[in-house]
């Protein structure tokens, strides 16, 4: 007994291995997400409604997402870190295993929802966790290496899950998914170091992160900016079949070269911010722009079309930028500020599809999700150097 417990503290005596524990409930979150996507039609059939139908399970997650993040963030506000990121792996696996059981459509709709709550609240607190085990100029990269977990499910997660969901029935996917969040929830009792509760922190002082101009901008960057990613990602099967004229066969290999993006811009990005986050956001955004709107253009072309698939996809640059941003602006709003920004995210991803799916419908060419895109990316670097300028008027004012 006493050998296992000298193995457990030696091992939570190394980040990684929290980071690690981290990234694997990022991947868990990552595979619930954007499994559905791929398991459409069996869930429709099996669930007896139209296929269409099945984008509210989809919608009502999102809106778990968003409606989770603050609540949890303020009830929880004096729970110690590392309980409530156990907590919130149990109510995702809960979540997810009872979706699977799910007895009709609309109960599985509920689920989905309660699937969503605990999403924004674990990625922002582990952000958070990852970041106070690092030196201060290593933040961006550590929340880097939680948010991995997402670009890895985008890559590899959702794509076998889809597999396994459509060979063995759809339950199996969100029962798997269930099963990762358990794993994870027994790692970070094993690696991820307790923490003290905040006796000072209150639900009150969390919501205050909602009135904070600089939070409320870099939200703002979050909802819009990041919209473009998800206008083209949202399309990119469809644009590149109806279009370029590529064979069905091959919508794997974009959806692989998309989450190879992530992976690389989410590494890159944190870098960037780690040596100057100021400079890092707005070049990230300008890159946005040019990748997003050259897409508009690429998407002519078959092999041209996928490989500027994979430079949208390294817009996940933003992320840990973004999410160290905020921990620089939130103040004593921490765990509200960092939770508030993946549920930015999940609107930038219901902005980015809506509005290029209504430029589709307009009768425009698909491509013209790329300058939906890339409009969003404008949108997001304005509102970033508005929100700058305001900051340092201020600081002036104050000097």
């Amino acid at each position: 007994m006493n050998a296992v417990t000298r193995v457990m503290r030696a091992a939570a005596a190394h980040p990684r291995l929290a980071e690690l524990a981290l990234a694997l409930g990022a991947f868990g979150i990552g595979t619930g997400e954007f499994v559905i996507m791929g398991l459409m039609n069996r869930v429709a059939t099996d669930l007896q409604v139209a296929v269409p139908d099945v984008g509210y399970a989809i919608s009502s997650y999102a809106l778990g997402v968003v409606v989770g993040a603050p609540i949890i963030s303020a009830l929880a506000a004096r729970v110690p870190k590392r309980a409530l990121l156990i907590g919130l792996m149990l109510m995702f696996a809960l979540g997810n295993i009872a979706s699977a059981f799910a007895p009709g459509f609309w109960s599985f709709v509920a689920l989905r929802f309660i699937a969503g709550l605990p999403h924004g609240a674990y990625l922002g607190v582990a952000a958070l966790v990852a970041a106070a085990a690092v030196p201060i100029e290593q933040r961006a990269r550590a929340v880097s290496r939680v948010i991995l977990g997402l670009t890895v499910a985008i890559l590899a997660g959702a794509p076998l899950a889809t597999w396994a969901g459509n060979l063995l029935g759809w339950e199996i996917a969100f029962a798997g998914v269930g099963i990762i969040a358990l794993l994870t929830a027994l790692l970070i009792v094993l690696w991820v170091p307790s923490q003290p509760a905040d006796t000072q922190a209150s639900p009150k002082r969390e919501l205050t992160a909602m009135i904070k101009q600089r939070v409320l901008f870099t939200l703002g960057v979050a909802c819009i900016g990041f919209g473009g990613m998800f206008a083209v990602f949202s399309y990119v099967v469809p644009t590149l079949t109806e279009q370029a004229g590529m064979r069905e066969s091959l919508g794997p290999l974009v959806l692989a070269i998309f989450g190879i993006g992530t992976i690389i811009g989410n590494l890159v990005g944190a870098r960037a911010a780690d040596r100057n986050l100021l400079r890092a956001i707005p070049v990230i955004l300008v890159w946005c722009v040019i990748v997003q709107g050259g897409f508009y253009f690429a998407a002519n072309s078959v092999w041209l079309g996928i490989l500027f698939v994979g430079l949208v996809g390294t817009g996940m640059a933003l992320g840990p930028a973004l999410q160290t941003r905020l921990m620089d602006v939130a103040e004593d709003a921490q765990t509200m500020a960092a939770s508030l920004n993946h549920a930015a995210f999940n609107c930038a991803n219901a902005l980015g599809a809506w509005l290029a799916g209504v430029t589709i419908k307009l009768g425009f060419a698909w491509s013209t999700t790329g300058l939906v895109g890339a409009v969003l990316a404008v949108g997001g670097l304005v509102i970033f150097l508005v929100g700058l300028r305001i900051e340092r008027a201020k600081a002036t004012v104050a000097a």
